[in-house]
């Protein structure tokens, strides 16, 4: 660990997202063992993920910056509530902006401006418009730390980009496999899937040169990306999760990926 602490914060929030990009590819790479998935294990692994977001928003995010905002002239909740709104709000731009395409539904009913753009694209980019949020979480945790603000630590950044990890798994697979089931080739699809993932990088790696640059807003764009992980929780996984009669295994899948997360930021954080 001592290596990865002698980085600078943004190397750091790269290698991390690079992490959470890794698992992603080992996801997506479900494709070539299973040409299907079983409809209540996917249930359950974006339950899972929307657990880990969940978590990952308050335990990682929306605490620290309440704790960081006490430094500032306004109340602590001003900034937490002010970016966690602007967060929400920057997903629903994107999500009526963007193309894209949910799981288990028809082409006709993509989102986002109408294009000609076939069915697997607006597919992964529905997964893509995920990994926002969550690269950019990652890079705000780490550059945080850089700025030297007590309420951070390398431990609990480092924590969270386990966290996004874990749960990028099952969005991998989650878009690989359908795309095999619409005739591409394993490779092809393998190659979406991972790419779906490539965004996070480039987030964290925004995300966190702004804190450090700007260090006043950094209470802000914590909950700036909570709100934004909030937003594709409650719009996007859930939904998709309990999209069948049975969402038992969806559910249990949420509580243990909120305890993961949970557990690994106190315990590591």
């Amino acid at each position: 660990m001592e290596w990865f602490a002698s980085l600078s914060p943004i190397l750091q929030a790269l290698l991390g997202t690079l992490f959470t990009w890794f698992v992603t590819a080992l996801g997506a790479a479900m494709v070539f063992l299973f040409r299907s998935v079983n409809r209540r294990l996917l249930n359950s692994m974006l339950g899972f993920a929307a657990g880990v977001m969940i978590a990952a928003s308050f335990w990682s995010l929306l605490a620290p910056a309440l704790e960081m905002a006490t430094e500032g002239p306004l109340p602590e909740w001003i900034p937490a509530a002010v970016g966690f709104l602007l967060g929400g709000a920057f997903l629903w731009v994107v999500d009526r902006i963007l193309p894209h395409l949910h799981l288990g539904l028809p082409i006709e009913e993509a989102e986002g401006i109408r294009t000609g753009w076939q069915r697997s694209i607006l597919l992964v980019l529905a997964i893509t418009m995920h990994n926002i949020p969550e690269g950019l979480a990652v890079g705000v945790a780490f550059g945080a730390v850089g700025a030297g603000l007590p309420a951070a630590s390398l431990a609990g950044a480092v924590a969270l980009a386990i966290g996004i990890g874990l749960q990028n798994f099952p969005e991998g697979a989650a878009v690989s496999i359908p795309l095999r089931r619409e005739g591409f080739s394993r490779r092809r699809a393998f190659w979406y899937g991972q790419l779906s993932g490539i965004v996070e990088p480039i987030a964290a790696v925004i995300g966190a040169a702004t804190v450090i640059l700007v260090r006043p807003l950094l209470p802000y764009a914590l909950a700036f990306a909570a709100g934004a992980m909030i937003y594709v929780v409650i719009e996007e996984l859930i939904p998709e999760s309990q999209s069948e009669k049975n969402t038992d295994p969806a559910t249990i899948g949420a509580m243990l990926g909120f305890t993961l997360m949970m557990v690994l930021d106190v315990a590591l954080g």
